[in-house]
């Protein structure tokens, strides 16, 4: 009898065993594919719940033979509600539920700067990010480069570095190009020599996410980081394979082709991106010298991915461009040089760059991170009588631990940077070797739910460094605060300090083209050091069902000691400091399939020299900006917009006039084919419709400082075909 009861109890817990099942899903932004961290399952019948953990996987467990409907919500999105029979067809399978963000509420945006992967909302540095919807409109404006895409955006300002070759940087609040760091991946790949050329060689149909940090940021990415950074994030394989070309042309003799293949398979996966760009010499001034040169540059940037297992992934690309860029006067473009016209600059580069990424998870929690990029980069700048030539060969190599808690989160690594820049004779003496080695810690604690608070600490050892009384051991504490205000109000707080390294490499050395240049006094030299503070209150609402408005108030403070000034030819540190201090506002406003941004930067950048102060130049006080875009998802996007320049200070003490610009962008799209026509500028704005931007002779010009644009109204039209999508 024991024996017959036995069995019977066996027998009755096996059945029980059988019948408790495992739910499994992902949910994920059905736009940007991106996993939603927090979604929260719901079984109504069964009065079960379950989160999901920090790589996105909801589970829920117990769950008996029959038939339950599941409820996925994310705030922020539309909720799905499925009807699944237990037991699933396959008990193992993980379950991808797309979720549509809803108009009234803003989507997640889950952030790859900070390290950490968080949602935007939950991280208490301000971060900006340009989603994959939005690259896509920025794409057909201007598919060869990046210089439109950081020039539209609010608090960055983007200087033309010369009047007839088109090279450009960019400067975060006021600041100088130098004090800004342009990464992609994290990783630092257009800087020193290539500074003023890495804007135009960058193209957006390779992203998927443009993050902006302004303000200091040196406690993850060291020195550079004084003004802020921009960080490219590249595509990467998705489940579906992608493939795309885009063909355009412009009314200023350009042309660009494209091209951009993905596929994911179990356990390999790669993308391809490759670009041919061509403009030729164009003059629509009829001043004779070219506003926009004659360039040829080809580029291919493959990648590969592997998926090992489910606790190693990674990957390795490689970046190579070539470009021939060639502006000046244009009798000497088109080959018919004589005693008067002689005048030209010539940019030849080659780059070729590696990027390797490794990721060993631990548990859902915690991973370790391994990444390096080795760059080289050759530059040969000629002009009339002389040349300046030089190769910079740079390294960056990262190892870092990242732990996502419950409350707190943990990021914790050291790096090593190399900078090699080798001039080539008669210049060598401007050859320079610099190492930089730096460990970092950071955490983010979320307090309480209306509370969470981010410090961070870098130390950096710098060789060869300055001498007295400045040594090459930098400590840079930061810290930043998140308060959730309400529902629709939150407030961030922070600050932190940084520095530059002395370097020969800045907008000013750049318009000279680096002819009168002497070398660095490493021991009579000083790092720049500095420190900076912000503040910003960001509202969101809903209006009714279809609409919602988000406003965005920043306010900004950096000062900067003993800034390098280039003065008689040799770099020197200043006797003084540098101020920058003003505000941002932003405001979007979502009215169903309609679209309205505002955005407004004041700017007050002020030298303080020898006890007193000035305004400094090329930096103007008020930009604003106006976007209005109607779009009907996968079927029609119409775009107008406007940019008001105010007059600035130049550096021959006279000051430029304000100016507006004026654009319309038409996009029809099908399935697999995308046409658009976009115009900039049609209000003609043209520095040389004022007055002459050169003094001097056209044999020998010396030029003045460029604040406005040159090229005048430019149209662009073209088609996007995407085979696979």
């Amino acid at each position: 009898m024991k024996i017959f009861f036995m069995l019977v109890l066996c027998t009755l817990s096996s059945c029980w065993g059988m019948a408790q099942n495992t739910f499994r899903a992902k949910a994920i932004n059905n736009q940007t594919k991106a996993v939603l961290k927090g979604a929260t399952a719901n079984i109504p019948d069964l009065k079960i719940s379950a989160s999901a953990d920090t790589s996105g996987l909801i589970t829920i467990t117990n769950v008996p033979n029959g038939k339950f409907e599941i409820e996925i919500t994310y705030v922020g999105f539309s909720k799905s509600d499925q009807v699944y029979t237990f037991p699933l067809k396959n008990p193992d399978q993980v379950i991808n539920i797309s979720l549509e963000p809803t108009t009234g509420e803003l989507a997640e945006v889950t952030i790859q700067t900070t390290r950490t992967n968080q949602n935007l909302q939950d991280i208490p540095t301000r971060v900006e990010a340009l989603p994959l919807e939005e690259l896509d409109e920025k794409s057909t404006m201007r598919p060869g480069d990046i210089k439109m895409l950081l020039g539209e955006t609010t608090g960055i300002h983007v200087q033309q570095t010369s009047a007839v070759s088109g090279t450009a940087s960019f400067r975060i609040q006021g600041l100088d190009s130098r004090y800004t760091q342009l990464l992609q991946n994290g990783m630092p790949l257009y800087s020193g020599f290539s500074g003023s050329l890495s804007l135009l060689q960058v193209s957006p149909l390779d992203l998927k996410q443009v993050e902006f940090i302004k303000g200091s940021a040196s406690t993850l990415y060291g020195g550079g980081a004084i003004a802020g950074l921009v960080n490219l994030i590249s595509k990467t394989p998705e489940d579906k394979p992608e493939l795309t070309f885009l063909l355009n042309g412009t009314s200023a003799k350009g042309a660009d082709a494209s091209g951009y293949y993905s596929q994911k398979w179990k356990h390999v996966g790669t993308t391809i991106f490759g670009s041919y760009n061509y403009n030729g010499a164009y003059d629509p001034s009829n001043t004779g010298l070219s506003a926009i040169p004659q360039t040829n540059r080809f580029s291919i940037n493959p990648k590969v991915f592997l998926y090992i297992d489910e606790h190693n992934t990674g990957w390795f690309g490689v970046n190579t461009t070539y470009e021939n860029r060639l502006g000046g006067d244009m009798q000497v473009i088109n080959g018919r040089a004589d005693s008067i016209h002689q005048y030209f600059e010539r940019n030849k580069t080659f780059r070729f760059s590696t990027q390797l990424s490794f990721t060993h998870k631990i548990d859902g929690q915690s991973r370790i991170n391994f990444k390096n990029t080795i760059g080289y980069f050759d530059r040969q700048l000629e002009e009339p009588g002389y040349a300046f030539k030089g190769r910079q060969l740079s390294s960056f190599s990262e190892l870092n631990y990242v732990h996502n808690g419950e409350k707190a989160f943990w990021v914790a690594g050291a790096n090593l940077i190399t900078d090699h820049f080798t001039a080539q004779p008669p210049q060598n003496n401007l050859s320079y070797a610099q190492t930089t080695v730096g460990a970092f810690v950071q955490n983010t604690y979320k307090a309480t739910n209306w509370f969470s608070l981010e410090s961070g600490l870098r130390v950096d050892d710098n060789t060869p460094a300055p001498s007295k009384p400045t040594s090459g051991l930098f400590i840079l504490p930061r810290i930043n605060a998140l308060f959730k205000l309400s529902d629709h109000l939150t407030s961030r707080i922070g600050g932190g300090l940084g520095y530059k390294m002395p370097t020969l490499f800045n907008d000013e050395s750049e318009q000279d083209g680096y002819q009168h240049i002497q070398p660095l006094s490493i021991g009579n030299t000083q790092a720049e050091q500095s420190y900076g503070l912000n503040g910003d209150m960001n509202y969101r609402s809903a209006l009714g069902d279809e609409a919602s408005i988000n406003v965005n108030q920043l306010f900004f403070y950096t000062f900067v000691d003993r800034p390098l000034l280039l003065q008689n030819n040799a770099f020197i540190n200043a006797p003084g400091h540098l101020t920058t201090q003003g505000a941002e506002t932003n405001i979007k406003l979502v009215m169903d399939e309609l679209v309205f941004y505002l955005g407004y930067t004041y700017t007050d950048t002020k030298q303080h020299f020898n006890g007193s102060a000035s305004t400094q130049p090329l930096t103007p006080k008020n930009q604003l900006s106006f976007d209005a875009t109607y779009e009907i998802e996968g079927s029609f996007r119409f775009g107008a917009e406007s940019f008001y320049t105010g007059p600035q200070l130049l550096s021959d003490g006279t000051t430029g006039r304000g100016f507006v610009t004026f654009g319309l962008l038409v996009q029809k799209m099908w399935k697999h084919l995308d046409i658009f026509v976009n115009a900039e500028n049609l209000t003609d704005q043209r520095q040389t419709r004022w007055g002459s931007i050169y003094t001097g002779s056209i044999t020998n010009p010396d030029f003045k400082d460029i604040y406005a644009p040159l090229d005048g109204v430019v149209v662009n039209a073209g088609i996007r075909i995407k085979l696979l999508n």
